[in-house]
């Protein structure tokens, strides 16, 4: 049995509402991209998101939601990256991706101003110094990213998809690049189905990467 992290996709549980514009259409598209399972063990309270119309408060939560999975990921690299134990392919991903993720991490911040929550307490044992921890440690944490952002997609108002959409499309080249090192198809599927934010939080609590947040 294999020991990688498993963590899961996220998806909506409402359908696209009707009357969508044709850059809805296509901004919805590509926040319908990846996805992927992770592991590990601890609770953490991501925000928790509403499933209603789309408005400027329910924005701010699921922007509070992707901003938790952001800090995740941008300590994740950042840490990777100063432990100098990754060599070759995997270093130049991480001296590459590290950089993304903590602008992902400032451009969401930007955009929610002081309601943006607080960086979490964060804890990732050898998964940022061996390669054989790291690498399916960084597919399921951008192929749940991916998920995340997909999930959420149809719950947030034009202005703020149309941000959120220029983020998970890079997401989504991380994750067939760390796919790609690691031997594995980097697009397996055509499509992916999404989960709820329930499931993601699940799954971000099963990686026992955050302590506190």
């Amino acid at each position: 049995m294999s020991d990688e992290p498993r963590l899961e996709v996220l998806s909506s549980s409402r359908g696209d509402r009707c009357g969508a514009t044709r850059a809805e259409f296509i901004a919805r598209g590509i926040l319908a991209g990846g996805a992927l399972a992770g592991g590990g063990a601890l609770l953490v309270a991501l925000p928790r998101v509403a499933i209603s119309a789309p408005s400027p408060t329910q924005d701010q939560k699921i922007l509070n939601f992707a901003l938790e999975l952001e800090y995740i990921e941008a300590g994740f690299y950042a840490e990777a990256f100063a432990k100098r134990k990754l060599r070759g392919y995997l270093l130049d991903y991480v001296s590459t991706v590290r950089q993304h993720e903590r602008a992902h991490v400032d451009f969401l911040k930007e955009v929610l101003g002081s309601k943006a929550r607080k960086e979490p307490e964060l804890d990732f044992g050898d998964a940022t110094s061996d390669p054989e921890k790291f690498t399916p440690a960084a597919i399921a944490l951008e192929e749940t990213m991916v998920a995340a952002y997909n999930g959420q997609a149809v719950n947030l108002t034009k202005g703020t998809l149309a941000k959120a959409a220029t983020i998970v499309s890079v997401e989504a080249r991380h994750a067939g690049w760390i796919r790609a090192i690691a031997g594995r198809n980097p697009a397996p599927d055509a499509t992916d189905t999404p989960k709820t934010a329930a499931e993601v939080q699940a799954a971000v609590n099963r990686t026992g990467f955050v302590k506190s947040s």
